[in-house]
């Protein structure tokens, strides 16, 4: 079989080497770059490159030989212009949904409890004996109703919530009580107390959460964003927390990262930032399924979670 050249483009680099040194059989060369902006020798002529879109998307260019790029990362916004052009490219599944599901229940008890008025109590020595919430019984919107979508659903009914689900067709899937379609978005978030949005950056998810969508949420509900940035208008975010009309709101991921300092979201009333930590991509993970996908690669066999240009995930 011929040799074939691996370059890796990552912070993780080495590790990912180190990983699949032990995972791969055969005459694989693998040629790690764990520094932006620098290539090794010999990166002109792999064929397949392992690593961080954006990465990727950058040195395209010098990579003449490549016919496949696999993504490490979650999202592959950066490469759909070059799958559009024919490059194989694919991303990574079932690897992140536990740390989603923790992210996001975690911060809907946080909510339920009020924990940050208490701990804001308890900094100016204040007795708050006002009393907490509960999940149970409240009805929690699954933007998105993939794998992670799944898994972040089953873990909030653990606490007796009520599971909505949300996607481009409506087909019904486990665990949701019903899955609404896009046409009936303003019809699913007014039954919502929370609301989590894990869809993908596409053309028909820009924008979805606007003033009008804002409108149509429950009073009171809150929203928590761990999928793309670019699903929520950001002004009208502001305008609806501003107003009383929202909760609040936990937003992971944004549109410009990092978060601008003059950004009006650092004080939005009852928002909450994170700076897209929700998941990590570990590398064990992403290397299992990438040693699987070489095999397949090198066999000639289709690949595993091959993106779709025209779907744009």
């Amino acid at each position: 079989m011929t040799p074939t050249t691996v370059l890796i483009l990552s912070r993780d680099a080495v590790e990912y080497r180190e990983l699949l040194a032990d995972m791969v059989e055969g005459d694989v060369r693998f040629l790690p770059a764990p520094d932006r902006g620098t290539l090794p020798d010999g990166a002109d002529t792999a064929t397949v490159v392992l690593g961080e879109p954006d990465r990727i998307a950058a040195s395209l260019p010098q990579l003449r030989a490549l016919a496949w790029a696999q993504s490490t990362w979650a999202g592959v916004t950066p490469l759909l212009p070059a799958a559009r052009s024919g490059l194989v490219v694919t991303g990574v599944k079932d690897v992140f949904g536990t740390q989603m599901a923790e992210y996001v229940v975690g911060h809907l008890l946080a909510h339920a409890l009020d924990l940050p008025s208490r701990r804001e109590a308890q900094a100016q020595g204040r007795w708050l004996g006002t009393p907490t919430g509960t999940l149970a019984g409240t009805t929690l919107g699954v933007m998105g109703t993939g794998s992670i979508g799944a898994e972040i659903a089953r873990r909030a009914g653990g606490f007796g919530m009520r599971l909505l689900g949300f996607s481009r067709s409506g087909e019904a899937r486990a665990p949701f009580e019903a899955v609404y379609p896009t046409s009936r978005l303003h019809e699913f978030l007014g039954r919502c107390d929370y609301v989590a949005a894990v869809l993908p950056d596409t053309a028909d998810t820009r924008d979805l959460l606007d003033a009008h969508a804002f409108v149509a949420m429950r009073p009171g509900a809150v929203l928590v964003n761990v999928g793309r940035g670019t699903l929520v208008v950001d002004a009208d975010l502001v305008a609806a927390l501003a107003s009383g009309n929202l909760g609040g709101a936990v937003l992971d991921v944004f549109r410009e990262e990092p978060l601008p300092p003059a950004h009006p979201f650092w004080n939005a009333p009852r928002l909450s930032v994170t700076a897209h930590v929700a998941a990590r991509s570990w590398p064990r993970d992403i290397a299992a399924i990438f040693a699987d996908n070489l095999a397949r690669f090198r066999a000639g066999q289709e690949l595993r979670y091959r993106l779709d240009p025209e779907q744009g995930y």
